[in-house]
Formats: structure tokens, C-alpha cells, sequence
């Protein structure tokens, strides 16, 4: 049997490469040995396989060339879904909804083509379509969009010598929640049970100073959430904070940030500067991220009876977290995140909403 040189190429290639299946490369070995001149009764001892493998794989060579090393289709039921079919499916889904329902489902949408719910599966697993699924979105619509971003940005990834960058937001409304039955607590094969109602006991505001540089939060409680409790959580920063720092504030666009009494505290403390996120926006202000630190560890499961209970405890978790402060690190640029919002945009646009 002969083998042109292109054909050994080939055929030593498969024999070397690690991705090639076994299959393949068994039969590339079996024709090599029967073109260096071996006989069929040798070439299957030598690689411990049948002759009849061997005479097999050595007519197909001799048929088809490389080809026929591979594997012939296999017969099997005829395809029963049309791509006429498919198309139905896809467009009935991006551009219809049921009757009785605000999204489709396999078997609402199995009813209305009479397919299969499963065939309806297949097609939507196929092109990644999920109408139980939603998510949510709210585009800023701040005209200092661009010029707010890149400020806050830049005091993340740049922030100026001998000063302090502050990331400062109010996490107001915390309720102290009394569960109406005792917590039950984890046992071996049962995690911890609660009661889904429970008693409200009052509520409390927490106003919370992020500091960059290294993750230690300045925090102050009130009872309520006013411009007077913000200038008095200004003037705790401003004890705080050393007298030869500059300070550059990081917070949100809420009214009590900007009332005049605040506007006349900021003339009387020209080290303070404040800067604004874009409105809708409150994503990009680092103190969210540890608001969500504080929501998820302490106050989501927690049990309080009373607010002065629930105050003891944001102060604890305060202290403990300042004893070992963790910073976040901001890593997307101010043209990274434009790009995106602008590709996300054109996105709406090219789907025509």
C-alpha cells in the first residue's frame, strides 16, 4: 500500500497531536505500518488490535484516502422540527406574548405552536432566549453626566496628595426588627429557622464616611435624616479628620446635601469639597459597597427588640470592621465605564426602543 508524502504528513500529525481522538489516531498507525510494508497479521500484533480492525481500516484508505479514516454518519430518526419551525418559535417569543400572561413559557408557547414543551426547550437553550427571566436598568439622565463621572473617577484611581477622599452616603430607615417567635438555631441536617413575620421597633438613620485609601468608615447615628443631622455628621468629620488634610467628598445628589445652611457650613470650611455622582447613579459611590457589607452580615438576620439595641450593634460591627478595615478597590477608568453606557445605549436604540 502506498502513501503519498502529504498523506504521511497528515497521518503522523494525528498520530502526534494530543487532541487527536484515540480513535483517529489508532487508524493513522494502522495505515502507516501497512505502508512501511508490514502485513495485516503483523500490524495487528504490533498494536494489539484484531485483523479484521486492521483490514477494515485499510480498505477504507484504499477507497477514500484520508477520509475514510473517519467516522461514517450514523443513521438515526429523521429530523422532525423544520427550520421553518425554529424561525416560528423564535419569532413568537421576541415578538408576541400570551394572551393571559406577560411572558411566555415552554408549555403556553407549546400550546400556541403545538410543539413539544421540550422541543420548545431545545430551541430556546439553542439561542440563549429566557423569557422567565428580567432584569432591570434606569439609564442617568444627568446632562453632567460624563464630567461627573470622570471626577469621581479620577479621585478614585488618582486622588491628590495631602488630601482625604471620602466617600459619604446615609443609609436611612434601618428598622429594628423583632422576629414574633424565638429564632430557632442550626442543628446538624437543619439550618437556622425564623418566623417570616416580624414586630417593627422603631427605626434609625446611619450617615457613614468610606475612606478610600484605606476602608476605614466614619460613622454617626440620628434618629432622622435631615439637613441638621448632615451638618452635624460634617462637623464630626471635620473633628476627625486632621486639621492640615484637605477633604473631598463623595456623595449623591440628595436635597439635604444641598440646603443653604450646609451651603454656608461649606463657605465657613473651604478644606471641604463635595462632589456629586450623575443622579441615578448611586452605583458609583464605594460607601454602597459597604452599606451592603453592613446589610448582609449584620442587619439582614439580625433580631432587635428595641432601636437603642439595634444602634449597640451598628456601632459594634463599626468598631470591629475599623479594627481591620478592608478598602475596595476601584479598577474600571472613566472611559471604560463610558464606553460601556454608550454601547449599552446603542444597544436600545438598534432594538428599537
Amino acid at each position: 500500500m502506498s502513501v503519498t508524502d502529504a498523506q504521511r504528513a497528515v497521518l503522523e500529525g494525528w498520530v502526534r497531536r494530543r487532541t487527536t481522538a484515540q480513535a483517529l489516531a489508532q487508524r493513522s498507525r494502522i495505515v502507516l505500518e501497512c505502508a512501511d510494508g508490514h502485513s495485516i497479521m503483523e500490524v495487528s500484533r504490533r498494536l494489539r488490535i484484531t485483523p479484521d480492525t486492521v483490514r477494515t481500516w485499510r480498505r477504507r484508505f484504499l477507497e477514500r484516502g484520508l477520509d475514510g479514516l473517519s467516522d461514517e454518519p450514523r443513521p438515526g430518526v429523521p429530523r422532525k422540527i423544520t427550520d421553518a419551525d425554529v424561525e416560528r418559535v423564535i419569532v413568537k417569543t421576541l415578538e408576541e406574548k400570551p394572551k393571559n400572561a406577560t411572558h411566555w413559557s415552554t408549555r403556553s408557547m407549546a400550546a400556541a405552536t403545538g410543539m413539544s414543551q421540550s422541543a420548545v426547550s431545545r430551541i430556546w437553550r439553542a439561542f440563549a432566549l429566557a423569557p422567565h427571566r428580567s432584569q432591570t436598568f434606569k439609564l442617568s439622565t444627568d446632562p453632567l453626566f460624563i464630567d461627573k463621572v470622570r471626577d469621581v473617577v479620577g479621585l478614585y484611581l488618582d486622588p491628590p496628595e495631602k488630601a482625604l477622599v471620602l466617600c459619604v452616603d446615609e443609609k436611612s430607615q434601618i428598622q429594628a426588627l423583632d422576629r414574633s417567635q424565638p429564632v430557632l438555631p442550626m442543628v446538624p441536617g437543619v439550618p437556622e429557622r425564623r418566623s417570616h413575620d416580624y414586630i417593627r421597633a422603631g427605626t434609625t438613620t446611619l450617615f457613614a464616611a468610606l475612606e478610600i485609601a484605606t476602608g476605614k468608615v466614619i460613622g454617626s447615628l440620628h434618629r432622622r435624616h435631615r439637613a441638621v443631622e448632615f451638618k452635624k455628621f460634617l462637623a464630626k468629620l471635620d473633628k476627625e479628620v486632621p486639621a492640615d488634610l484637605e477633604v473631598h467628598l463623595i456623595l449623591d445628589n440628595y436635597v439635604t446635601h444641598k440646603t443653604p445652611a450646609i451651603k454656608q457650613w461649606l463657605l465657613a470650611h473651604p478644606r471641604f469639597h463635595l462632589h456629586f455622582t450623575p443622579t441615578s447613579s448611586s452605583w458609583l459611590n464605594l460607601v454602597e459597597r459597604w452599606f451592603a457589607e453592613l446589610t448582609q452580615k449584620k442587619l439582614k438576620r439580625g433580631v432587635h427588640r428595641s432601636v437603642p439595641a439595634l444602634e449597640r450593634d451598628i456601632r459594634a460591627w463599626l468598631a470591629d470592621w475599623n479594627d481591620n478595615p478592608r478598602p475596595f478597590v476601584w479598577t474600571k477608568t472613566a472611559d471604560e465605564i463610558l464606553d460601556k453606557v454608550a454601547a449599552y445605549c446603542r444597544r436600545i436604540s438598534d432594538s428599537g426602543h
